[in-house]
């Protein structure tokens, strides 16, 4: 990575007594946190705000990515655990969640890709919390149609699948994946599920030019995508992809303006934005205005 992070990205905080506590409950529980396993720089801000976006299909990775700090297969991954979704909609249920962020990493392995299992997790936590909102981020499920219909089918209340970055870096960044298949799976979640809200993310700071990032903005909107995150790479180790350079605040800045000028409807675009950063406003947001919902 590269020598000294800018001020702008050196105010992070463990959290307090609040944070303590989600911590303790989620260890008990024997669930895995993207916020922990993929190193995410607001995991004591939203631990402290007593929530966490939930890892499904175990912890461990089929894929890997130059960028992710997720635990990589080194051979055969165990299956999930059968009492997992049950496992995170108590988890929801302790922490009085209103709104629920379940993603997971990608088990190319699966049958379905683990579709079945997102499935199991939204009827469980609907179960115990009919009033919680649900946001699934899915891998790309290899471009399976109907492991795509089978999330659909359980209605989640947004369907998020990141690109990550864009299609010039794809093959670099994501071995086995596809720029291609992740824009189709978007798209045609919207096609068969037409009022829930899709929504996407790009990290910024891998080496993208700024003509890049605004093929992939217009290419998300094609897709139908109404939701959009952007945010700063950051290296999480030194095997890990570097960092090409630092974007501003004031260029984040510039680039939410001119994706909600390009049509978004919802977008959180700063250094420390992730997927799942402040996402029940961003729900709210589409509620108020009535975008992207029946």
């Amino acid at each position: 990575m590269k020598c000294g992070k800018p001020e702008w990205l050196r105010s992070v905080t463990l959290g307090g007594v609040e944070a303590a506590r989600v911590r303790s409950l989620i260890d008990g529980a024997g669930l895995h946190t993207v916020c922990r396993e993929a190193a995410c720089p607001n995991q004591g801000r939203c631990f402290e705000n007593g929530t966490a976006t939930f890892l499904i299909l175990g912890d461990t990775c089929t894929r890997r990515c130059a960028y992710c700090a997720v635990r990589k297969a080194s051979g055969p991954v165990p299956p999930p655990p059968p009492d997992e979704p049950e496992r995170v909609a108590s988890a929801v249920e302790a922490l009085g969640l209103k709104y629920a962020v379940v993603t997971s990493v990608t088990r190319d392995d699966l049958a379905d890709g683990g579709a079945s299992i997102f499935a199991d997790t939204i009827a469980a936590i609907r179960k115990r919390s009919p009033s919680t909102k649900v946001e699934v981020l899915t891998p790309d499920f290899k471009g399976c149609g109907r492991s795509l219909s089978i999330v659909g089918e359980a209605r989640p209340d947004v369907f998020n699948h990141n690109v990550e970055t864009v299609e010039r870096l794809f093959p670099a960044l994501r071995p086995g994946a596809s720029y291609r298949t992740s824009l189709d799976l978007l798209s045609t979640f919207r096609r068969i599920q037409p009022g829930i809200p899709t929504k996407s993310g790009i990290m910024l700071g891998l080496g993208e030019s700024a003509e890049d990032i605004r093929s992939t903005l217009a290419d998300l909107r094609s897709a139908g995508v109404t939701m959009l995150t952007l945010g700063q790479y950051l290296q999480p180790t030194r095997n890990h992809q570097p960092v090409d350079r630092f974007v501003t605040p004031a260029e984040f800045d510039q680039w939410r303006s001119e994706a909600l000028a390009a049509g978004f409807a919802a977008v959180a675009s700063g250094p420390l934005v992730r997927s799942s950063f402040d996402a029940a406003a961003a729900y709210a947001g589409l509620s108020v205005h009535g975008e992207g919902r029946e």
